[in-house]
């Protein structure tokens, strides 16, 4: 197993250097405890040349827990691929829970699709094949939906973070959980400007401007958490 996570066409680091302690949290604490069906679709993105696009398996574990913690019936999903954490996420919530999960190619998410069948949870999901800020616009249009949402799980184009983020405020509950993926690149956020791929660096930037934004956002308490290239939880507390 190769010690990245690739954005583009470049790889990222993943924060934990050890590829041999990286393995043994997988095989001692993530894989045994790993549903069948999200152990398949991981299989099956990984014949995927943009396999590398899917939410990393300890990750999705992280992101499980919150979704019990929570108790999330509503959730929202900005960013699908295969749809590792949107099954993850079906297989979690209760039956009569719902998601709504937006990516812009529905023939990613089809690759996925027959093994959300088989788990017989895609009862669960709206999958609405679009840019996400259309949608959540017309989301919020609606003023039944502003603070209902328990919980959300954003891994889509680095650039709109913010603006993800500012629409997220408004649908999530206080106390609500958003998860935001890929915010830690590695150790690129870290490195100076001209240590880092040149593909990368307004990626790069944009994930930076992000990240300080949120760290002065009053209305969320954060952790940032040195998973997969890092993941920054955010709780609405206002």
């Amino acid at each position: 197993m190769e010690n990245t996570k690739k954005q583009g066409n470049v790889a990222n680091p993943l924060i934990l250097q050890s590829e041999e302690l990286y393995k043994y949290i997988l095989a001692t604490s993530v894989y045994p405890r790993e549903p069948e069906p999200l152990k398949e679709l991981r299989k099956a993105t990984a014949t995927q040349p943009l396999a590398y696009f899917g939410t990393s398996p300890d990750a999705g574990q992280l992101i499980a827990m919150f979704l019990k913690i929570v108790n999330a019936k509503k959730t929202i999903e900005i960013g699908v691929f295969t749809g590792y954490s949107l099954l993850l996420t079906a297989l979690t919530i209760p039956d009569d829970g719902k998601i709504t999960a937006i990516d812009v190619d529905r023939t990613k998410y089809e690759i996925g699709l027959p093994i959300i069948q088989k788990a017989g949870v895609e009862h669960k999901i709206n999958f609405i094949e679009s840019q996400a800020l259309p949608i959540l616009d017309e989301l919020l249009q609606d003023p039944r939906n502003e603070g209902s949402f328990d919980f959300a799980f954003v891994d889509a184009d680095k650039v709109n973070y913010w603006n993800y983020h500012e629409r997220m405020m408004k649908l999530v509950k206080v106390g609500g959980i958003i998860i935001y993926d890929n915010t830690l690149w590695g150790e690129y956020v870290a490195l100076p400007e001209e240590d880092v791929p040149e593909k990368k660096r307004a990626w790069r930037q944009s994930t930076i401007e992000f990240n300080n934004s949120i760290s002065a956002d009053p209305r969320v308490e954060i952790s940032h958490a040195s998973v997969g290239d890092g993941v920054l939880i955010c709780r609405r507390i206002c």
